[in-house]
């Protein structure tokens, strides 16, 4: 008799690239299409079980329920401590094994992190990447996927996939705005922030980004194939968003059938669809249609649930009795707190100090912490619930003592009434309960309650429920009753005091107080009705009740009052994650909302000896606070340790060490526009902003002090050794953040003013002293060459620039780069690429087919211009072909430098934007010349060639 023999897909001792093929050879077609959603059923005849990819994990395992809450993903840039984010992602992996195996929908395939650059603050997901610089976001996302993924050779903890594929930084229009990206933004910016975490190893794959780049949805990006996979030979597997596949027809109408948009996915690389929930067969059916009108082959299939199935196979699904991890029961532990205290700790930030911080607690001071957030420990969208908590005031407490520390929240105490009575809040005996706390594998359809008693207006001759108002800045308010509830609206349409906090995909809580009349209008904002009485109680109508209101007291009066009475006042304000700012909706603002700012001024007018926290996901511009406080700090929102972490750095117990993941600018009129995603062209982040910032990238202070000296830099073979001797000056022991960066000096085209290519977070305790060494690639000297398609370190010298932030430059050093100079473009062999231009004005890259390329068109088919340097055209060129398509009749014509005209072409309209025609004029140019062409009209200009 012979012993059973598993299936080859069983045994561990083959390589993972048999097993999965021999699985995939053992599936019907039907069961390998319907892996294709992101809901894989179970094969029971295989002993399979259903699989779920995408588990939220960005800072904590997030929407199953109670978790270890880590800070913010800003929060752990803002760190700039590897060591610690790789850390972090061990507890979060950890605690994902433990809590799977409790719950299996706690899925392994987690979708984090996110590694989009913040390029500009006002994106209201900017809570969730890690700075606006390509190398320390590739630092951070290397250390947090590593930690997620584990150090067993074979078997994952969890396997990562970085959010989100590509060029994505807007909320505005997000599934239908086409983001504008030049090749040398491309690959000296985008594509930076995902390579090195790919190179690295430790990631599954990619999520693609709901917008468009150069026209083409980015669940059809070319560079999944052209750029992705080829930095790896790993099977990566790539994950839609939610809801993104069918989008490609329903919003973004970019192909007419789901047929059509679900091959074209998948034969650009999409290899699980995340599309209408749970149920897969709306996009079964899709698949089987688009294979049954031959638009794929079971071979596109078979190519997409192979790389699941490695992924399957990475986590160990297969192997129970051989995966490391299987038992891993790490949740909520001792080290997970003191992990989570930590890496606030390393969070936060002290931007200014004038001698008033750190607090002595042996001298009692007497601490007022006021303000919105003072007790507050807020969540965001991606986070778990918590287990325990801290908010400022909690912290400051248990630090400094009860007795020693007052308290006022600030918020505007009103009463609201109408001509039928005053709003008034009933009793309930309702049990208190937290949105989400039971886990949801999608939070969005969590439902408000409807178990407590809607309100009511108050009885004749009694008064009705005092509120507590907030105003987190542009009029968007939020109401709270007594009971710490705040007024929500349930499906049924009535208003209750009903959330414990603000929340929800759409947040039900924020109301807008509209003038009408001599009073006001009460909005609710989700809704947009209008929130009216009527018999069975408060609800919200299409017509409202005109509300007067009674002001009880103004909110700067409460804090005036106890910061009077204090030594020191610790005002904390901020954003809520939820109101102003997040997924689905950008900031239209970097200043502080009006109310904050009334309240820390109050502070100061009563005690001078008054610091400002913001807590929040972003930067704001507070140029006037910055100037008249004596101290300003901020933090990301901190997690379940934030208030401890935030009092020990108010002690002097830890000196702040946490360093600005991005520029804080001083005002609006400082940022390019949202949607303009060209940071050369319009001078964006530090790389290239030349004004003053409020405080630049890589600021942040410690209570000590520190020198740099010696620096010196060599080259060696393929890399630059850079030194640097650090010593603490100092009476304190503290950690210092050593930054390193470069710049080209007279660079032939516009370079970064200087490029972050290392840092270092050390501690050093007082007088003591250590040597820093930096090797730095050549290769990151370079540049995206667009006059011939490639990377490119042009010779010369290079300065490398020591110091405590990008302005805080201590000590430089200079080398010389040799190598082959540069060569003008070789437009006579090769023609002009019209996307590879030098400069632009007016025009914008859209797609030259629906599967690959790139064409410029004139911004609202008007009129733009682009300006090709350096085109060396020899002896002579004596004719010129364009290849453009038209929607209607326009033109291109060309120009020397000087204005001196070189060719007129018409263009006749060519039947659709994919219709590409190419025409041709007589030129007469040679030598070596600058180019311009200006194109008219709805057109698209593929590319220019030249001819003798």
């Amino acid at each position: 008799m012979f012993a059973h023999q598993p299936p080859a897909f069983r045994d561990p001792d083959l390589p993972l690239g048999k097993r999965a093929e021999d699985l995939l050879g053992r599936l019907t077609l039907d069961e390998r299409i319907a892996m294709l959603h992101q809901v894989a059923p179970a094969v029971d005849r295989l002993d399979l079980p259903s699989f779920r990819t995408g588990q939220e994990a960005l800072h904590g395992v997030a929407w199953m329920g109670p978790a270890t809450v880590f800070p913010q993903a800003v929060g752990l840039g803002a760190s700039w401590n590897e060591d610690l984010v790789r850390r972090v992602g061990e507890a979060v992996s950890r605690e994902a094994r433990a809590m799977r195996a409790h719950d299996d929908r706690i899925g392994l395939n987690v979708w984090a992190p996110t590694v989009n650059l913040l390029r500009n603050p006002l994106w209201g997901r900017g809570e969730e990447g890690y700075s606006e610089d390509a190398t320390l976001t590739s630092a951070i996302a290397v250390a947090y996927t590593r930690g997620l993924r584990g150090d067993h050779p074979h078997y994952w903890r969890t396997a990562p996939v970085l959010k989100h594929w590509l060029a994505h930084n807007n909320e505005t229009d997000r599934d239908t705005f086409s983001a504008s990206v030049r090749p040398r933004v491309l690959h000296e910016y985008d594509l930076r922030a995902f390579r090195a975490a790919v190179e690295a190893g430790a990631v599954a794959g990619v999520m693609p980004a709901y917008n468009l780049v150069n026209g083409r949805p980015n669940h059809l990006s070319p560079y999944l194939r052209e750029e992705l996979r080829a930095w790896t030979e790993q099977r990566l597997f790539v994950c839609s968003d939610a809801g993104a596949p069918s989008n490609l027809v329903d919003s973004q109408h970019y192909f007419d059938t789901h047929e059509e948009a679900t091959a074209a996915a998948l034969l650009a690389g999409v290899d699980s669809f995340t599309d209408l929930g749970t149920d897969g067969s709306t996009t079964v059916a899709r698949v089987r249609a688009a294979l049954d009108q031959g638009l794929i082959d079971e071979s596109d299939i078979d190519t997409a649930v192979l790389r699941q199935l490695y992924v399957r196979l990475i986590l160990g699904e297969f192997d129970p009795d051989l995966d490391p991890h299987a038992q891993v029961t790490d949740f909520d532990t001792p080290a997970h707190r003191e992990l989570a205290q930590e890496a606030a700790e390393q969070a936060v930030v002290l931007l200014k100090n004038d001698g008033l911080l750190p607090l002595d607690p042996t001298t009692g001071p007497r601490i007022a912490v006021v303000g919105p957030l003072a007790d507050e420990c807020k969540l965001d969208w991606y986070s778990g619930t918590l287990i325990r908590s801290s908010t400022p005031l909690d912290g400051v407490r248990e630090r400094f003592g009860h007795d020693r520390v007052t308290y006022a929240e600030g918020s505007d105490r009103i009463r609201l009434c109408c001509a039928a009575g005053a709003l008034y809040v009933p009793d309930s005996d309702a049990p208190a309960g937290a949105r989400g706390a039971e886990g949801a594998l999608d939070p969005a359809l969590l439902a408000g309650r409807t178990d407590l008693p809607p309100l009511t207006v108050a009885a004749e001759g009694t008064k009705g429920t005092e509120l507590a108002l907030a105003d987190w800045g542009g009029g968007v308010l939020t109401l709270r009753a007594p009971d710490a509830r705040y007024l929500s609206v349930a499906d049924d349409g009535f208003v209750r005091a009903s959330a414990d906090q603000p929340g929800g995909w759409t947040v039900q809580e924020t109301f807008r107080l509209e003038p009408h009349g001599s009073g006001h209008l009460l909005k609710h904002m989700a809704t947009g009705g209008y929130v009216s009485v009527a018999a069975d109680g408060v609800k919200v109508a299409a017509e409202g009740e005109i509300f007067s209101v009674e002001v009880v007291e103004r909110g700067e009066e409460e804090v005036a009052r106890v910061a009077a009475a204090a030594d020191v006042v610790i005002v904390v304000g901020g954003n809520d994650p939820h109101i102003n700012g997040r997924e689905t909706e950008d900031r239209t603002t970097l200043a502080l909302p009006d109310h904050q700012d009334r309240l820390w001024r109050a502070a100061r007018a009563a005690n001078p000896r008054t610091a400002l926290v913001l807590a929040s996901s972003y930067p704001y511009a507070v140029p006037e606070a910055a100037t008249e406080l004596p101290a300003l700090l901020w933090t990301a929102h901190g997690g379940q340790a934030a208030g401890t972490a935030l009092a020990r750095v108010l002690a002097g117990d830890v000196s702040p060490a946490g360093r600005l993941p991005q520029t804080w600018y001083a005002a609006d009129s400082d940022l390019a526009g949202l949607l303009d995603y060209d940071i050369i062209g319009s001078r964006q982040t530090y790389l290239y902003y030349d004004g003053t910032p409020l405080f630049p990238f890589g600021h942040g202070l410690s209570y000590s002090s520190f020198a740099y000296e010696d620096v010196s830099a060599t080259v060696e073979a393929d890399a630059v050794r850079v030194a640097v001797t650090v010593t603490n000056t100092g009476a304190v022991a503290a950690d210092e953040v050593a930054q390193l960066y470069a710049r080209a000096l007279g660079a032939r085209v516009p370079r970064p003013l200087r490029e972050l290519v290392g840092h270092r977070r050390i501690h050093l305790a007082p007088g003591a002293v250590r040597r820093l060494e930096f090797e730095v690639p050549v290769s990151a000297l370079g540049f995206w060459d667009v006059a011939h398609g490639r990377w490119t370190v042009d010779p010369g010298h290079y300065e490398f620039l020591a110091g405590a932030s990008s302005t805080d430059i201590r000590g430089t050093a200079t080398v010389r780069i040799d190598g082959e100079a540069p060569a003008p473009r070789p437009v006579l062999a090769a023609g002009i690429a019209a996307v590879d231009y030098d400069e632009q004005r007016g025009t914008e890259i859209v797609d030259r087919s629906k599967v690959a390329g790139d064409a410029v068109t004139p911004v609202a088919g008007e009129r733009g211009e682009l300006f090709f340097r350096y085109c060396d055209f020899g002896a002579g060129a004596a004719s010129v072909t364009a290849t453009v398509s038209a929607t209607a009749p326009g033109a291109v014509t060309l120009t020397l430098a000087d204005g001196t005209p070189l060719a007129a072409i018409e263009v006749p309209a060519s039947g659709g934007p994919y219709a590409y025609e190419v025409l041709r004029a007589e030129i007469e140019v040679s030598g070596v010349q600058d180019i311009r062409a200006e194109l008219r009209g709805p057109i698209r200009l593929a590319e220019l060639t030249f001819t003798p």
